[in-house]
């Protein structure tokens, strides 16, 4: 038994349409969630982005007449893709544009958060080292010492590639954790 979707063209048009659109939205939210779990590259997720937007706000103006809103399409097919509809819809940029506007805006740039952020690093690799009951070869020492180096030897206008602050931050967090779990406890 065969089912018909549609009774003319301008309705088999339209199922079309919607099923594209669909297809923008869920393929939105799974680069926004890749995004965030840091699975894609920011260059590659950036122009993903751009192009997944475009097209949606192509297809956006071609269903003007006939679909009342986005949000309601979503709803009405049980989508459950907020971050896609906040990305599509809301802000229409993605996500990497609205930070660096953001930083822009802050006055902050990284170099000159990483002129404030050395002295504080020099000096917390200088009281791990005063802390007698670390050992010499104490991984946050060992990271500390590793960043200094590699901090020092860049210019005053070089940045932090994305990849490195993410290591920066988890090294910082490993030798938190580390220096945690070596500080005595009550009793002992």
């Amino acid at each position: 038994m065969e089912v018909k979707l549609w009774n003319d063209k301008r309705e088999r048009e339209m199922y079309e349409n919607f099923s594209e659109l669909y297809a923008i939205i869920k393929a939105k939210e799974k680069l926004e969630k890749a995004y965030v779990r840091d699975i894609i590259p920011a260059a590659d997720y950036e122009m993903e982005c751009q192009k997944l937007i475009a097209h949606f706000k192509t297809l956006s103006s071609t269903l003007r007449d006939t679909l009342p809103s986005i949000e309601r399409f979503h709803d009405t097919y049980n989508m459950d893709c907020p971050a896609a509809i906040n990305r599509l819809v809301i802000s229409s940029v993605p996500a990497i544009v609205e930070h660096r506007a953001a930083a822009a805006a802050s006055g902050l740039t990284s170099a000159a958060t990483m002129a404030e952020f050395f002295p504080l690093l020099s000096d917390l690799s200088g009281s791990l080292n005063k802390l007698s009951i670390l050992p010499p070869d104490f991984e946050g020492k060992t990271k500390m010492k590793e960043w200094i180096g590699r901090l020092s030897k860049m210019g005053a206008a070089d940045e932090l590639t994305e990849q490195q602050a993410r290591q920066l931050h988890f090294d910082l967090e490993s030798s938190y954790d580390s220096f945690r779990a070596a500080l005595p406890t009550a009793g002992t």
